[in-house]
C-alpha cells in the first residue's frame, strides 16, 4: 500500500518510470477489481478482465495527468476508466450488432419488448449515473464504484472517507434513483 503511495508520489513529480511501476504493483489489484465487475459472464461479453485492466492502462497512459494523491483515490479512478471502458465497449458492440443508425427489423413486437441485451443494460446505468451525478454526486461516486468498481461498502467508505453507515444510505439512496431514472 505505501509502495502505490510512493510511486504515485513520484508519478505526481514527473517521473516517467513510476507509471509503469505503478500499473505493475496494482496490477493484481485492478485485475481484482476487473474480475469483479465482470463476473458471472459479466455486463459485457467481449471483454475479458485482463483486457479490461489493459484497456484502462492504455488510457492511464493516454491521461495527460493523473490526478491521485493516494491508494484511494488512484482505485477510485481505476474504478471510474474501467466505467468508460465498458461503456464504450458497449456502445461500440450496440452499433455493431444494429448496423449503425439501420432501424432495426424483427418480426414480432413482442420478441424485440423481451430481449434486453447486457450492453443496453450498461448504457442505461451509465445515462441514469449521469442524471444521478447531476443530482448528488456522492451518491453518483458509491454507486459507480459499486456497480462499475466492484467496491465493498467498506472500500469505499475508505475512498470516501465517510463512515460505512454513510455508504450504506448512500447506496439505498442511489438505487432507488437509479431504478426511477431506468424505468
Amino acid at each position: 500500500m505505501a509502495e502505490l503511495t510512493e510511486l504515485l508520489g513520484r508519478l505526481q513529480a514527473g517521473d516517467s518510470q513510476a507509471r509503469d511501476s505503478l500499473f505493475s504493483a496494482a496490477y493484481a489489484e485492478l485485475h481484482r477489481l476487473a474480475r469483479a465487475r465482470l463476473r458471472d459472464g459479466g455486463r459485457n461479453t467481449v471483454l475479458d478482465t485482463t483486457s479490461l485492466v489493459h484497456e484502462a492502462y492504455l488510457r492511464f497512459l493516454h491521461a495527460s495527468e493523473l490526478r491521485a494523491e493516494d491508494r484511494r483515490a488512484f482505485f477510485a479512478y481505476a474504478s471510474q476508466v474501467m466505467r468508460s471502458v465498458i461503456v464504450n465497449s458497449a456502445r461500440a458492440r450496440i452499433a455493431e450488432r444494429r448496423g449503425g443508425s439501420a432501424a432495426p427489423l424483427t418480426l414480432s413486437v413482442e420478441i424485440a419488448s423481451d430481449i434486453v441485451s447486457d450492453e443496453e443494460t450498461v448504457l442505461k446505468v451509465h445515462e441514469a449515473l449521469e442524471v444521478l451525478e447531476k443530482a448528488d454526486a456522492r451518491l453518483a461516486q458509491v454507486a459507480q464504484m459499486r456497480y462499475f468498481g466492484g467496491y465493498s461498502e467498506q472500500e469505499i467508505a475508505e475512498t470516501l472517507e465517510v463512515t460505512e453507515r454513510t455508504v450504506q444510505r448512500d447506496w439505498q439512496k442511489a438505487r432507488l434513483i437509479l431504478a426511477a431514472a431506468l424505468r
